[in-house]
């Protein structure tokens, strides 16, 4: 090619002055000094060789995609009614049938075990992973690695996940090379983060660990485990549809955590549309609708422990709705 062709074709020049940008673009976000300070401090904290944390370290690669995705959450701009399309599904529903004929068995025995409704084990893993279909394709350190150093407002936190990752691997065995999750590093069946992970993974058979990827018995057993860890309340409810009468008060938003008992909203305007005891605790969750309506929920003390799992309430009741339609599908089917 003549040496003067990118001198007299700028655009040319200007297009690889752009690519060459775009390359080093996530480089240049990373502070080297940064990454230096959080290897020495894990070498420290977990005992190991600072040689071996550089070697796993040296290997992540920058994602300017997960910054993207992590300043545009889906969940944040959605209504209820369009959050509900995404889970309730008819396909959503008739795999999650199988799969719960499929380890009938391993979800009685820890439900037995746990307290824990087998409906809500199944909600958290159709809501999380298709019944373990869909696990995220982003190679873990990648996903924690970016948002560790390229993420200012939670670099605190993935940082922290991140260390967590690195140990986790090392206690289990696991190639942190390879492992793949979400663009914020949830792992498995029930997207576990690191810390999570190594804080409430049960192995069903009681071996020394857990397998969340690969072995649906752990992450059954798993996911139990969280939500018994997190109080969950055995035979209790998780939420009801409400009513507001024509006269009622606008409250002002309501935390999950049910603090007021049935009677009191009674007394707002606000109704359970099944018999509850009046004495129960709930607290009072709006949902928005399409068409711009609202739609009313008391939510029990379950409702806020599925909310350990994920805080959103929308998360919870969309839990809560599938595990229901399934154990409902299932019992039509038995």
């Amino acid at each position: 090619m003549n040496s003067n062709y990118f001198s007299e074709n700028p655009r040319w020049l200007l297009a690889i002055i752009l690519l060459i940008s775009i390359t080093h673009i996530g480089s240049a976000q990373i502070n080297p000094s940064d990454v230096d300070d959080f290897i020495r401090q894990t070498a420290y904290q977990q005992k190991r060789a600072l040689t071996d944390l550089e070697t796993i370290i040296n290997q992540a690669e920058f994602q300017q995609g997960i910054i993207e995705k992590m300043n545009r959450p889906a969940e944040g701009s959605m209504t209820w009614e369009r959050y509900r399309k995404i889970f309730m599904t008819p396909e959503r529903i008739a795999v999650g049938v199988d799969f719960w004929a499929t380890n009938a068995a391993i979800l009685d025995a820890v439900s037995k075990e746990t307290g824990v409704a087998e409906e809500a084990i199944i909600g958290i893993l159709g809501v999380e992973t298709y019944f373990g279909q869909r696990m995220g394709n982003y190679r873990v350190l990648d996903a924690l690695y970016t948002l560790a150093f390229g993420y200012p407002r939670r670099a605190s936190f993935f940082k922290a996940e991140l260390s967590k990752f690195l140990e986790l691997c090392e206690k289990e065995g696991l190639d942190p090379l390879v492992i793949k999750g979400s663009y914020a590093g949830a792992m498995g069946y029930g997207q576990f983060m690191p810390s999570s992970y190594l804080a409430y993974a049960k192995s069903y058979n009681g071996n020394s660990g857990a397998d969340l990827m690969n072995q649906t018995d752990d992450a059954i057993a798993s996911v139990a485990n969280y939500l018994k860890v997190h109080r969950w309340q055995q035979g209790g409810l998780v939420a009801i549809p409400a009513s507001k009468s024509a006269h009622a008060q606008n409250l002002p938003k309501q935390k999950v955590k049910p603090t007021h008992a049935l009677s009191y909203y009674a007394q707002k305007g606000y109704e359970p549309l099944k018999s509850v005891d009046s004495a129960e605790s709930v607290s009072l969750q709006v949902m928005d609708m399409e068409n711009g309506s609202l739609a009313y929920w008391f939510a029990f003390h379950n409702f806020y422990v599925i909310t350990r799992y994920n805080h959103s309430p929308l998360y919870a009741l969309a839990v809560f709705q599938l595990g229901e339609a399934i154990k409902a599908a299932r019992k039509s089917t038995q």
